[in-house]
This record gives C-alpha cells, sequence and structure tokens, in this order.
C-alpha cells in the first residue's frame, strides 16, 4: 500500500505541487481568517452549570438592577476631581440610564462610584478616582461592549488626569489586538529559526525554501478550516490559538521536513535516482511520520472531551490544524523532493558529510551505550534530576491575570492601576453575595451584623450593604423589593482575578453556611456571583479536566504507539516516559515567573495545554526513536540495536527539539504573562524531552525491559544473544 503510495506521489509530483498552491489561493480568498471566529462570549470560558453565574442572574432578577459589570470607565485625577467633573460623571451615568446617551443607547444601564463619598473603607484616596460600571446585554460581544465605552469615553470631554476603560471585557479585546499586532513579528521571527535551522542542518539554501513553501500552504490552510468549523458550530475561536498553531505548525512540519530530507539526502548519496531516492525515502518515512502526526492530532483533540468551552474550542483546533500539516507533509513535501532532486541541497552535495557530525554522533554513542550498560544507575540519576525540576509544582498558584498580565502600554491595564490608586483593586470587579429567606429585609441588626462579619475576611477591603446608605446606591440596590433577599458587594484586597482573590473566595465560600448560623440566620441561603466567584470555578474545572483529559491524551498516545510498533510493553512505559517532561518543565516555570519574576500566579490554562501538547509531541520523538530501534532490531542483537537505533535518531531528535522549542519560545514576544509562560514550558519540555527524556532515560528504560518491550509480538526476538560485555554489565 505504501509502495502504491509513493509511487503515485513521485509520478504525480507536479501535479501535487500546484494542487495544493492552488486550494492555498481558494482558500485564503473564500474561507473566513480567524479573526471572524471570534465571537466573544463569556460562555466559552465559564463551565456549565456555574453557581457564579446563576447568582448573578438571579440577583438581576431580585434587585433594581445588577452591579456585576465588566467595563469600567476610570477617572482618576491625582490632585482631585472638580465637583463640575464629578457632575458631568454622574449626568453621562443618568443618560445611559435614560437611553438618551447615544453611544451607549443599547446599553443594559450604568452605575457609578466616587471616592469622594466619604467613610467607603476600600478607598485608598480622597475625592482623586471615580469610576462608571457599564452594564451590557450577552447581545453586545466584547468588541462591541469596549467600542461603546470608549464613546462613553469621549462624551466625557477632555478633562485632566487620566480617563481609561478597563474590566474583564476590555482586557480579552486588549488582549486580541496585542495577538493580531505580535502575531507578524511572530511568523518573521519563525522564518527565520526555520531558515537558519534546517539551512545549517542540511547545509543548504534551497531546503530551507522548500521548508517554509510546506508550512505556509499548512498554515493558510488550518487556520482558515479552523475558523470556518468554528463558525459553523456556533464556537468561539480563542485568539489564543493563532499564535500557537504558527509555533506548532512551523515546528512540526519542520520536523518532518528534516526526517524526509535527511533521508532523501542518504539515498541520493548512496546513488539513487531523485525519483528512485524519494520513492524509497516515502516507503520508508511515510509510516513513521503518519504515526508521528496522528499521535499529536489525537492528543490535541482530546481537550475535546474538557468541560470548558475554551479548551473544547482549542484542542480540536489544534488537531485539525496538525492534520492537515500532516496531508502537506506527506504529499507536498515528497513531491518537492521528487521535482528537485539534488538541487534540494544547493550548494552543497548529498554525498558530504560534516566531520563535526561525526565527533557529535560518537561522542552520542558512548553516552548511549553508558545507558546500556548501566540502566538501572542511569534511570535513577535521571528521575532524581526530573524530580529536582519538578519541585515547584507544590507552590503552583493558578489565577487567571487578565489585566496585570497586560503589557504595560494597554489602556486597560492602565486604568486598572489607577483604579488600584483610588481604590482597593478588587473594585474592578466586585463580587455579590445574595443572601434569601422569608422577609430577610427585615431583619436588619442581623444583616449589618452580617456585613461586619463579612468585612472582617481576610482579603475584603470593604463590604457595601444594609448598614451602608452611600447616596449614589438607589433604592432596591442592596435590599429586595420583595423583602426576601439582601445583597452585599465585596471588595477585595487584591486583583479579584489573582490566585490570592480567589483563594480567599474559596474559603470565604465553604464557610457561608456557619457564618449565617452566627448571626443568627440559619434558614437564609446564600449564593456568590461575580468575576472572583467565576474564576475560581473555572480553574476548578480546569483542574477537573487535567484529569479528565490527562488519561484521554494518554490513551490516545498509548493506541497510536500500540499499531505503530504492535506491541503493548513498549507503548505502556513510554507513555509514562512522556508525562516526565511537562511535569518537569511546569516545575521549573513556578519556579522561574513566582519564584524569581514575582509573578503571584500561572494562568489557569497554561497546565493543561502545554501537557497535552508535550505529551502529544514527545510522542514525535517516542515514534521515531524507537522506530530507528525497531529496525535495526531486525539484523542485530536487541542492545546493540538500542545504542545504534538511539545513536542513530539522536542527532535528528535533538535537532527537531531544538527547533520546536525555538518555534514554542518564538511566543514569548506576545507581551501577555499567559504566551510568556506557555511558551516557557512549552520550549523547557521539549528541550527537556530531547536531551535529557529521549536521548538518556528512554535508551535506559528499552534496554532494562530488554526483549520484552515488544510483546506480545516477536520482533525483536529475532538476534542472536546480546555481547557478552553490554550482557554482563546491563544491571551496572
Amino acid at each position: 500500500m505504501i509502495a502504491y503510495f509513493a509511487t503515485a506521489v513521485v509520478r504525480a509530483r507536479g501535479f501535487i505541487v500546484l494542487a495544493w498552491i492552488a486550494t492555498t489561493v481558494v482558500a485564503v480568498v473564500a474561507l473566513p481568517a480567524i479573526d471572524e471566529a471570534q465571537i466573544g462570549a463569556l460562555g466559552d470560558l465559564v463551565p456549565a452549570g456555574s453557581s457564579a453565574i446563576e447568582a448573578e442572574l438571579l440577583a438581576a432578577e431580585l434587585f433594581a438592577f445588577p452591579v456585576s459589570s465588566r467595563t469600567v470607565v476610570v477617572e482618576r485625577d491625582p490632585t482631585g476631581l472638580s465637583a463640575a467633573r464629578l457632575a458631568v460623571s454622574a449626568a453621562r451615568v443618568v443618560q445611559v440610564n435614560r437611553g438618551t446617551l447615544q453611544p451607549l443607547r443599547d446599553a443594559a444601564g450604568a452605575y457609578g462610584l466616587s471616592n469622594a463619598i466619604g467613610g467607603l473603607s476600600f478607598a485608598r484616596e480622597r475625592g482623586t478616582t471615580t469610576l462608571s460600571y457599564l452594564l451590557f446585554g450577552t447581545e453586545i460581544g466584547q468588541v462591541g461592549q469596549t467600542l461603546r465605552a470608549e464613546n462613553y469615553v469621549k462624551s466625557l470631554g477632555r478633562p485632566s488626569g487620566f480617563v481609561g476603560v478597563t474590566g474583564a471585557v476590555p482586557a480579552r479585546a486588549a488582549q486580541a489586538e496585542v495577538i493580531e499586532d505580535r502575531l507578524p513579528l511572530l511568523e518573521l521571527v519563525t522564518v527565520a529559526l526555520v531558515t537558519l535551522a534546517v539551512g545549517l542542518y542540511l547545509r543548504s539554501a534551497v531546503a530551507p525554501l522548500v521548508t517554509l513553501a510546506t508550512v505556509a500552504i499548512a498554515y493558510l490552510l488550518s487556520v482558515r478550516l479552523v475558523a470556518l468549523v468554528g463558525s459553523a458550530i456556533g464556537v468561539s475561536v480563542p485568539a489564543e490559538v493563532e499564535p500557537i498553531v504558527v509555533a506548532l505548525l512551523f515546528g512540526v512540519v519542520t520536523d518532518y521536513g528534516l526526517f524526509y530530507m535527511s533521508r532523501f539526502r542518504r539515498r541520493l548519496a548512496e546513488g539513487d535516482a531523485p525519483g528512485e531516492a524519494s520513492r524509497r525515502t516515502i516507503v520508508e518515512l511515510t509510516p513513521m511520520v503518519l504515526a508521528c502526526g496522528m499521535a499529536v492530532a489525537a492528543g490535541s483533540a482530546a481537550l475535546g472531551v474538557a468541560e470548558l468551552g475554551f479548551l473544547r474550542a482549542f484542542g480540536p483546533g489544534m488537531a485539525l490544524a496538525v492534520l492537515v500539516g500532516l496531508a502537506v507533509a506527506l504529499t507536498f513535501l515528497p513531491a518537492c523532493l521528487a521535482l528537485l532532486g539534488a538541487r534540494l541541497f544547493w550548494p552543497s552535495h548529498p554525498s558530504r558529510v560534516r566531520p563535526g557530525r561525526v565527533v557529535a554522533s560518537a561522542r552520542t554513542e558512548r553516552l548511549v551505550r553508558y545507558t546500556v550498560r548501566a540502566p538501572r544507575r542511569t534511570i535513577a540519576a535521571a528521575l532524581v534530576v526530573l524530580a529536582a525540576m519538578s519541585a515547584g509544582l507544590l507552590g503552583m498558584n493558578l489565577g487567571n491575570p487578565l489585566l496585570r498580565g497586560l503589557p504595560a502600554g494597554s489602556e486597560a491595564r492602565a486604568a486598572y492601576e489607577q483604579l488600584s490608586e483610588g481604590f482597593a483593586p478588587g473594585s474592578v470587579a466586585p463580587a455579590t453575595l445574595v443572601v434569601q429567606g422569608k422577609g430577610i429585609t427585615s431583619r436588619r441588626s442581623e444583616l449589618i451584623a452580617l456585613q461586619g462579619v463579612l468585612a472582617a475576611q481576610p482579603g475584603i477591603a470593604g463590604v457595601l450593604g444594609p448598614a451602608d446608605r452611600p447616596a449614589d446606591l438607589a433604592l432596591g440596590t442592596v435590599l429586595s423589593p420583595t423583602q426576601d433577599a439582601a445583597r452585599f458587594i465585596l471588595i477585595a484586597e487584591t486583583d479579584p482575578l489573582g490566585a490570592e482573590a480567589i483563594s480567599l473566595a474559596a474559603n470565604l465560600r465553604a464557610r457561608l453556611g456557619g457564618i449565617l448560623e452566627a448571626v443568627r440566620l440559619p434558614s437564609a441561603t446564600a449564593s456568590v456571583g461575580g468575576d472572583t466567584a467565576l474564576v475560581e470555578e473555572i480553574i476548578a474545572a480546569s483542574n477537573d479536566d487535567v484529569l479528565r483529559v490527562g488519561p484521554v491524551v494518554l490513551l490516545a498516545v498509548g493506541l497510536v504507539l500500540v499499531v505503530f510498533l504492535r506491541a503493548l510493553v513498549a507503548p505502556l512505559y513510554l507513555v509514562a516516559l512522556a508525562s516526565l517532561g511537562p511535569l518537569a518543565a511546569l516545575g521549573l516555570a513556578v519556579a522561574f515567573f513566582q519564584g524569581i519574576l514575582g509573578q503571584p500566579e500561572l494562568t489557569y490554562f497554561v497546565p493543561i495545554v502545554a501537557v497535552v501538547l508535550l505529551v502529544s509531541l514527545g510522542s514525535d520523538y517516542n515514534i521515531f526513536l524507537v522506530g530507528r530501534i525497531w529496525d535495526e532490531a531486525r539484523d542485530r542483537p536487541f542492545l546493540d540495536a538500542v545504542v545504534s537505533g538511539a545513536t542513530g535518531a539522536s542527532h535528528a531528535i535533538s535537532a527537531a527539539g531544538v527547533i520546536l522549542a525555538g518555534s514554542f519560545a518564538a511566543l514569548a514576544l506576545v507581551p501577555i504573562w499567559s504566551f510568556q509562560q506557555l511558551a516557557f514550558v512549552l520550549a523547557a519540555g521539549l528541550l527537556i524531552d530531547a536531551f535529557l527524556v529521549r536521548t538518556v532515560l528512554a535508551p535506559a528504560v528499552i534496554a532494562l525491559v530488554g526483549e520484552r518491550s515488544g510483546w506480545p509480538g516477536h520482533r525483536l526476538q529475532r538476534g542472536s544473544a546480546p555481547p557478552v560485555a553490554v550482557a554482563a554489565s546491563r544491571d551496572g
């Protein structure tokens, strides 16, 4: 079957190249770009049945108006806001509520808060800052809300001091804008990296161009197909997908290209004609590359079982991109080999071998031979090193630093920082506690006592509730007109989306029953809404998704290995080894970002996305390494096959690992915390996998397990007995 496929690709090489180019042009013209599939709905980030969302809906039903706003206009003048300016701000809020302010006629409402009001415990200054909380319906997306808020700012005129827009919605819009702005630089740097790496590895000026053409076709097709599928099924495609698709496709397709072109060069050096060399290369490598791509796609697709809609869109989108890249790599690239022949390696010649590579191979062989002779000692040492790297996991905090993680020049971050000067940072997204009970509004003393207890909780800067009578809180704000509910507005001392506020909120939620009993409201029920509670649920769902997705990823990758190796034992330990690099990389990330840089947390989705991608990508190296060993075992004793196969694969694995790590490291060019953290974890994980797990640990484990790795097959039992020098010392 593979032979027929190879012959067909070689014969139709010109047609295949032209067909892929034409298909790409049509896709670029006719299909939507990925930003057109960004619906921007918050629901894609919210777990199903969110109690925080239910609390918000309940509060909107019970009280005069909602207070959960994710778009806030901040006005601050350190020298003090004049009475005239305060009056203008108040008038604009009234106009929004009356529907007479043209830019916001379709807004659901607005309310204001100023530290000119005395007695606010969460105010850090007096008379310097006013906040206008804008309320919108779900039919207005994040871009629409941000544009309306910016028009609201324009309606204020040109006052002195600072005026800007912040909140969760403007922050997500700012993220998308930053990603769009930095994407060309990311592409340029990645192109330069691939050109340099492939050019140096193959000593060719033409091979990098073929690689870049293959990547370009795969990228342009995949991002539009991802957008098309997202639009068709009504799932918002996260803005974060496109840069990761860029890095993934550049790295993966380049890796596959190196595999093909290296083998093709060897065939030409052995005297094969270009057509025959390309045909033999396709026959030899297509099963291996197909298995590699399917493993990465299957692992990425496993995110489709996640609870969070964000991850459900992210995973299949990545899997689709990989499958497109795989299809291009299996056809377009081999067709180019057949078309170009030895010209692919111009100005060098395929028969030339660099002395440095011979020396490097000799060093690698000595290292692998030592691991084979002393597998237990090697495994113990490698596990100690990996455990030390993973130690940082014990201190890992998770949050959603939407605002603090933006670049310093971003308006949403600047407005948040100005807000944090005039008020406690939690004012950007107050939490709400709704307490229900028959006739509860008449129990004022108990409600006032409850407000006092809430205000005394760790991490709470202040509480607005029945004990307050601020002039800007209208009737029905804290006491329900039905007389059966009271609302408390809680302001956190720190970033309400950060790990500290989330941890304290979870602790408060767990103790609410006891608190209600303590203030003599044992029959009342309480529900918590707001962004802090929402992010707490998102993180909890993300943690649950690790337990849900992790086994599916390992199973998917394991099944691909079982089919490729026709064995059950080797896939078990190879999948286990694939999980070690991601854990070590995450531990290093915690030590670097939380310890050295002083960031309070990692972004909540970084661990699960990094683990899924690293386990999936590590399967490429598994397949390439073990495939070489299995091939060598056909003609030589098993331990000799391990040494020969691991030595032969190590150079390609090292080169592929460096290129792929460099592609993901380029994600750090996007100046957002989540991208920088993800770039670090992915790059570190790939380097750990390529230089420690696959080069040292995996050969040692394979040698220790021995020919039993191939059970229940018999492919590894065809050689003669292992050499005495190796066999006698294999246990170290």
